[in-house]
């Protein structure tokens, strides 16, 4: 039975992932520069994100994502910075990606706050923090997959999203084998991008750093240029929670991806 469920969704969905696989074979840009930075804050309006006691995860990361462009438009003048929002306005998952595609983006960063599920106890709520970055791939681990799903699950909130995502269910495992289809030659570039956030979250920010992971994003899955989503720390967590709602812990938080992005076209752009 479980066999056949898997056949249907991938025949339902094949048609779609063959559409995306040949946007990501399309011809890109020869030269090495960093032209065009898309910010993506998570989530939206309707949609809150994850929440802490206090904090909604779209409240603080519009804040943080705003301080990321804020820095990349004064010191890299020569780098475009579109953001998918600026205020507390739902985009869908798609059209964020379309942001990014069609503007030919050339990093594509989207900013998140993580949560431990309602049914964890309290105690291991609060001791769960620390950051971490995503780039798109099917990963190993159940905690990355659900993750995944929580993050993906906000197409549920979107009108027609049976007709708009072709039968896609973001809280079906099964669903998930589509992602096994996804053969990104962006993949090296990304996990560079995510391992300098890591990096300086770690080394610079002095946040707990839990690492660069994969997961089988939508967004990311549909953005045709390296891209990385960011957990910038655990709502759920007392501690991480407080940090994120001060101006001093967004500005560090924001700084470190600046300079991760700074960096990381330092680096693509000395290839030349």
């Amino acid at each position: 039975m479980r066999r056949k469920i898997v056949k249907n969704i991938a025949l339902v969905l094949l048609p779609l992932a063959i559409t995306l696989l040949n946007i990501s074979s399309a011809p890109r840009k020869t030269e090495f520069a960093i032209k065009t930075v898309v910010i993506d804050a998570g989530h939206g309006g309707h949609d809150s994100g994850t929440r802490g006691k206090f904090l909604k995860e779209k409240d603080v990361v519009l804040k943080i994502a705003l301080k990321v462009g804020g820095y990349l438009e004064q010191y890299l003048p020569d780098v475009k910075v579109i953001y998918t929002r600026k205020d507390d306005q739902y985009v869908t998952l798609d059209g964020r990606a379309e942001i990014a595609n069609k503007n030919n983006a050339d990093l594509f960063v989207s900013i998140h706050a993580n949560a431990l599920p309602g049914n964890t106890p309290s105690s291991r709520k609060n001791a769960v923090k620390g950051t971490e970055t995503y780039v798109m791939g099917l990963g190993k681990s159940k905690k990355n997959l659900e993750v995944a799903k929580r993050e993906n699950s906000v197409i549920l909130l979107e009108e027609n999203y049976e007709e708009r995502y072709e039968g896609y269910d973001p809280q079906s495992d099964e669903s998930l084998i589509l992602f096994e289809l996804y053969q990104s030659s962006f993949m090296e570039n990304s996990l560079n991008l995510a391992s300098k956030i890591e990096s300086q979250f770690k080394d610079r920010v002095r946040r707990k750093s839990l690492g660069v992971k994969q997961g089988p994003f939508w967004v990311l899955w549909r953005t045709s240029m390296p891209s990385v989503l960011v957990e910038v720390g655990f709502l759920t967590n007392p501690s991480e929670e407080k940090y994120l709602s001060t101006e001093q812990g967004q500005d560090l938080i924001a700084s470190g991806i600046f300079r991760a992005i700074r960096d990381y076209k330092n680096e693509i752009e000395s290839l030349n």
